[in-house]
């Protein structure tokens, strides 16, 4: 691995996906799509206007956020969170003890697999902070009567005094986008078109979010930084981040442990025939195959995992570490669920129809199987870590940070939202499809070029295949800005990256 890359994929480690920008320089890319204001966070955060008692506990009396040994306590709603994700840091610790008996594992630095400490969630010192705010109305193809999500993302932090100090877990509070018992000045239901017009002004977060009441709740979706080991004789430097998801069930009035959308259940469904073949006939199916290529594909409950453990750094190439590793016949031993000639042959016939956008080959079907499931999404660039870890207001000068709050992807994908937006806002019909993650679908527009987001340096690019000099058709735009070329990765074989000629 080149020094170069070895700094690259260090920073984004330390960073959890970020990139060494300061927050101003993003700002023009969140426009109606996120709020990032450090300064407007900590005012509704600080001001007891979008904190999780009171957006989950309305009626409840509080002057202040509560700490996590109350928060979970003392609304009902939480309750099944912190068993939940015990039992999974339980099956982490077997796993480790048996994947490297010699190796300790445990809360602390004196530990080889030093372990995230469940502790603080039940700590009066710690509590959860409004880190950024995010529309998803670009998801409204998945709940269209609700405009799609509007997301509330929160990091837990630690109080000493004066001092705080940001922990490695975020809890995203997932809303409907509408209310669709609100209504405008003319007594009539808030469109979506209204809606979007509302981000895109940059109007007051009252109207943004609607009423806050259960109606509005959907899920939360949980993300920890489950255990960090550093490079030793048995393995390399790896992170493993933990992700949950609870449904929120108006019934219970509770957040109630569920799957994660489209996060496949590799294991389970390679070791079951019937669901093997039922995975691979549903996938294939002609309307399937076409939202599978576009991004917008729900795949049924029954092939789903309830947890995701993403290890990274998880490299370029396709590896054990990915999510749908072994699903392909190429891929190590076992019972594959397609086979080249299964893919090739529904590419085929996708083509006669017109269907395809982004998947033109098997590597194209096989990183498609990668980055609709939420692990694999995590580790777009190959790195992992939070996506959104959020404004860091806590910090003595947050206008000033250094950090970005959320990772190349989350960024890159900004003009597409923003596109979906704009459709609302005009009354039309909204095109919700996406690129694969790790390249943006920049829908025409010149904004990102020259950036890692697109094109720029660090930007992830097809290779030539050895032999043929020709690029694997699903990647064949990748290509890299003036001035800079397409190098290889490690070992990569078809995805690279763009760096400068004379490296």
């Amino acid at each position: 691995m080149s020094r170069a890359l070895r700094i690259l994929l260090a920073a984004a480690v330390l960073f959890g996906g970020t990139a060494a920008l300061s927050a101003a320089e993003t700002a023009p890319l969140t426009r109606g799509t996120a709020i990032t204001d450090p300064d407007l966070l900590r005012r509704l955060d600080e001001g007891d206007a979008l904190t999780l008692q009171r957006l989950l506990a309305p009626e409840r009396k509080a002057d202040a956020s509560l700490t996590t040994d109350l928060l979970f306590s003392e609304l009902p709603q939480l309750k099944d969170i912190p068993p939940a994700i015990d039992a999974e840091v339980d099956r982490h610790i077997k796993g480790q003890k048996a994947a490297y008996p010699s190796e300790t594992i445990g809360v602390g630095e004196g530990f080889d697999v030093q372990l995230f400490d469940r502790a603080v969630l039940n700590s009066r010192d710690t509590r959860f902070v409004l880190a950024g705010i995010v529309n998803r109305m670009d998801r409204a193809y998945a709940s269209e009567e609700s405009c799609g999500e509007i997301r509330l993302l929160y990091r837990l932090a630690r109080f000493d005094g004066t001092t705080a100090t940001r922990l490695p877990m975020t809890l995203n509070l997932v809303m409907k986008a509408r209310d669709v018992r609100q209504t405008d000045a003319n007594g009539k239901p808030i469109s979506c078109a209204e809606l979007a017009r509302r981000w895109l002004d940059n109007g007051n977060w009252q109207e943004l979010i609607g009423s806050r009441d259960d109606a509005m709740l959907d899920r939360i979706e949980t993300n920890i930084q489950l255990s960090v080991a550093a490079k030793s004789a048995l393995h390399d430097f790896r992170s493993d981040y933990l992700l949950k998801v609870f449904k929120y069930n108006s019934a219970t009035k509770a957040f109630e442990e569920s799957t994660l959308e489209n996060q496949i259940d590799r294991d389970r469904i390679v070791a079951d025939d019937a669901l093997r073949r039922d995975f691979k006939d549903w996938l294939l199916a002609p309307e399937h195959l076409r939202e599978f290529d576009r991004g917008t594909v729900l795949i049924p409950e029954k092939f789903l995992a309830r947890s995701a453990v993403v290890p990274t750094p998880a490299g370029l190439d396709a590896s054990v570490l990915q999510p749908e590793f072994g699903m392909m016949q190429a891929e190590g031993e076992g019972k594959a669920v397609f086979t080249d000639n299964d893919v090739v042959g529904a590419l085929k016939q996708a083509a006669t129809r017109g269907d395809m956008q982004n998947i033109r080959s098997v590597a194209g079907f096989q990183r498609r199987l990668n980055d609709v499931t939420c692990s694999g999404c995590h580790q777009t660039r190959g790195i992992g870590g939070f996506h959104f870890p959020g404004v860091d207001w806590l910090a003595d000068k947050p206008s000033n940070s250094a950090i970005v709050p959320a990772s190349p992807h989350f960024l890159g994908d900004q003009p597409r939202r923003r596109d979906i937006l704009t459709a609302f806002a005009a009354g039309k019909r909204p095109d919700f499809s996406r690129g694969f993650a790790s390249r943006p679908q920049t829908r025409g527009s010149r904004e990102l070029a020259g950036s890692e987001y697109q094109d720029g340096w660090g930007a992830h690019c097809s290779l030539q295949e050895a032999g043929s000099g020709t690029r694997d058709e699903s990647f064949t735009s990748w290509s890299c800005a003036n001035g800079l070329t397409c190098q290889a990765a490690a070992a990569s074989r078809r995805i690279g990256m763009c760096f400068i000629k004379t490296r």
